[in-house]
């Protein structure tokens, strides 16, 4: 009997070799991406719904219930009641300068790093490269490192205690021109602009009208970074003023920790501290949710060449 010789099949002359099956290390792949996600969720998520629970409770409860649960009374109404009856409601006037602060910074930052971004992406003029490299470099100083000298600059010209001590330096975003930079650059063709340009529109007219289109969702992705940047800002608030008045809610909840603390706890502020925070973190919620769509698409058009 004469035996038969099976080849494997060939493709280009090289044998075709069976596949070895991946389902097993793809899903040990998976369940580790899940597990590290959840625990991500948990270092985010956990701290807010610690500041949820503990609004809820009074200064007992505080310190003699388990900080991931409700206290034996629910103490939210007492508490808010609290927050906007302290010092005359003084808390209300911390949210609204608050409130102006990151709102006008944010709007000011937003419209200055689209302008310089958009003109890093498509212009080219002598030392444009310097100058973006030294807009980078601007990203790796520490703010802290430049408190000193921004106090120094607007005490000269008599602007400390006042509103514009805290727009002013917030204006100036550099991480946000290198990100309109970086969107622009494929967000806006090239084309459209050269078919504005022999219709006659003039280079301020063709960003006016037709680059602040595109660069619409960028935009909102540098203002809700200006917004959070801002709104969460202490240390230059903490330099910049001394009245209670002009005071955002940064500092001035800080004060009342301080007067909390003193003297044991003389003042029974906590439950009012950890309530008015609580607060404060609500607006940046609901921005962040209305804003995210524009947000993610803002990150992945900038960020895809086709």
């Amino acid at each position: 009997m004469t035996g038969t010789t099976v080849t494997a099949p060939t493709v280009a002359g090289s044998p075709v070799t069976s596949a070895k099956p991946r389902g097993s290390r793809a899903k040990r792949r998976s369940t580790m991406l899940t597990v590290v996600l959840w625990l991500l969720a948990l270092y985010f998520v956990l701290p807010l719904f610690w500041l949820l629970i503990a609004s809820t409770k009074d200064n007992a409860d505080l310190f003699s219930s388990f900080g991931l649960w409700f206290g034996d009374r629910f103490a939210l109404g007492e508490n808010l009641a609290s927050v906007f009856s302290f010092r005359d409601g003084i808390f209300v006037r911390w949210v609204v300068n608050t409130a102006l602060y990151a709102g006008v910074s944010a709007v000011g930052a937003s419209l200055l790093a689209t302008a310089a971004g958009y003109a890093f992406a498509k212009y080219q003029f002598p030392g444009d490269k310097l100058l973006f490299s030294i807009t980078l470099g601007a990203i790796m100083i520490p703010l802290t490192a430049l408190a000193l000298p921004t106090y120094l600059m607007f005490n000269s010209f008599g602007l400390t205690n006042t509103a514009w001590a805290i727009i002013l330096p917030s204006l100036i975003s550099p991480f946000g021109v290198y990100l309109m930079r970086v969107y622009a650059a494929d967000a806006v063709p090239d084309s459209i602009i050269e078919a504005a340009r022999v219709d006659g529109a003039g280079e301020l007219r063709i960003f006016w009208q037709v680059g602040l289109r595109l660069l619409g969702p960028g935009i909102v992705t540098v203002f809700l970074f200006a917004l959070v940047a801002t709104w969460n800002n202490y240390f230059l608030p903490l330099i910049m003023l001394n009245s209670s008045s002009l005071y955002p809610l940064t500092v001035g909840l800080a004060q009342q920790q301080g007067a909390a603390a003193a003297g044991g706890g003389a003042q029974a502020l906590f439950s009012t501290v950890i309530t008015g925070s609580m607060i404060s973190v609500v607006p940046l919620v609901i921005a962040f949710l209305f804003l995210q769509r524009y947000w993610q698409t803002g990150l992945a058009t900038g960020g895809v060449k086709e």
